[in-house]
């Protein structure tokens, strides 16, 4: 997961919230290091993370895990990790760590680093251009990882689509699937430079969709190639992340055209195009940001 404007100790149990659904708790930070920055494309850099930090990272068995990482601005000289309760207490809104979510690549355990993608676009967005400018030392600090989604191997097929916010997870998911997997794999970015070599079973696949441009509402065609795509007997299990309004048009599509059950989907808006990270992030909780109609609105997080 990219996050970006455009494809930019224990505590007591909180009070429930409205509705009955208390915040989920606080989310212990890890504390790293860059220790390696590799340009992929030329809008994709990753960094690798490591450090005597990564001790305290607990790994989740998902391969869409995905971890938020922290902003601070640096002129308040702040060292991570950072309580924000008490900055809370003496820091406006608008001076507060913002957070960026983006998707975990791959952990090393055996060498204690984790890799990062980030989607680059000049200078739009906060996390892009720091990860573009990131030099070796440089010290990053997230929260999680979270994530859900795994690989169904009892699935007659799999159909995987996404823009380029998604190429990470979309990457870690091919590399997931049993080597007997079959389906196809849509991904649309701006141009074939943008291509990248993934591994993924003979069966699955690959499809890059090249829009010309950066994303524009007019100019994506990827809900359209999933549509227009050959349906396959059997049961489907779907994996399409993404810019919101588009995984709204493939969800409907998968749901009310192809029957497709939603238990056998993971359908997941990870930026809205003309949305701020921070307006996108609290849309989720209105009817705008959900992408099914009867989606229970996200507990909130405790920083």
């Amino acid at each position: 997961m990219t996050s970006s404007p455009q494809p930019s100790p224990a505590q007591p149990a909180a009070p429930a919230q409205a509705g009955g659904r208390p915040p989920r708790p606080p989310r212990p930070q890890v504390v790293l290091e860059v220790v390696e920055s590799l340009r992929l494309t030329p809008h994709l850099v990753r960094l690798t993370l490591g450090g005597p930090g990564f001790a305290q990272y607990q790994d989740k068995d998902a391969t869409d895990k995905y971890i938020k990482l922290l902003f601070a601005d640096p002129a308040l000289g702040l060292t991570p990790p950072y309580d924000l309760d008490a900055l809370r207490e003496r820091l406006p809104m608008e001076k507060m760590p913002v957070r960026r979510t983006y998707t975990v690549r791959s952990v090393d355990h055996q060498a204690q680093t984790l890799t990062v993608d980030f989607v680059v676009h000049g200078d739009d967005g906060l996390a892009g251009p720091w990860a573009a400018n990131a030099q070796p030392g440089d010290t990053v600090v997230f929260s999680g990882p979270g994530g859900n989604y795994a690989p169904d191997p009892d699935a007659d097929w799999h159909l995987i689509a996404g823009d380029e916010s998604a190429v990470p997870a979309i990457a870690a998911a091919l590399e997931a699937m049993p080597d007997d997997a079959q389906g196809t794999a849509l991904i649309e970015v701006p141009g074939p430079e943008d291509e990248l070599e993934l591994t993924a079973p003979e069966g699955i696949e690959i499809r890059w969709l090249h829009r010309g441009q950066m994303f524009t509402p007019e100019s994506t065609g990827l809900a359209h190639a999933v549509m227009e795509l050959e349906w396959r007997e059997g049961s489907v299990q779907v994996f399409a992340h993404g810019e919101r309004e588009m995984i709204k048009d493939l969800r409907r599509y998968l749901s009310d055209v192809r029957g497709v059950d939603r238990r056998q989907m993971s359908l997941s808006a990870y930026w809205a195009y003309g949305r701020a990270e921070e307006t996108f992030q609290a849309e989720k909780r209105e009817p705008i940001g959900m992408i099914f109609p009867d989606q229970q609105p996200p507990a909130a997080a405790k920083a």
